[in-house]
């Protein structure tokens, strides 16, 4: 019986392991992808490590210029 499994793709329980990785790609975002893309549209507590943004960057346009001083 278990050839015949291993020859299906199927679990010992009978679930089809095709279909289901077939369903989940269908599914949509991963609870990870997610968490993600939450963090970067809506920013929030401890969402830096999704950040794309060059805070050396953003340190140098905050810097005073002698113009503004």
């Amino acid at each position: 019986m278990k050839e015949n499994n291993k020859q299906k793709n199927s679990t010992d329980a009978g679930t089809d392991i095709d279909v289901v990785k077939e369903k989940n790609e269908q599914s949509g975002l991963s609870y990870n992808e997610v968490k993600e893309y939450i963090a970067k549209t809506s920013g929030g507590h401890g969402t830096s490590v999704y950040s794309d943004t060059n805070i050396e960057e953003v340190k140098t346009k905050n810097r005073p210029s002698a113009e503004n001083q």
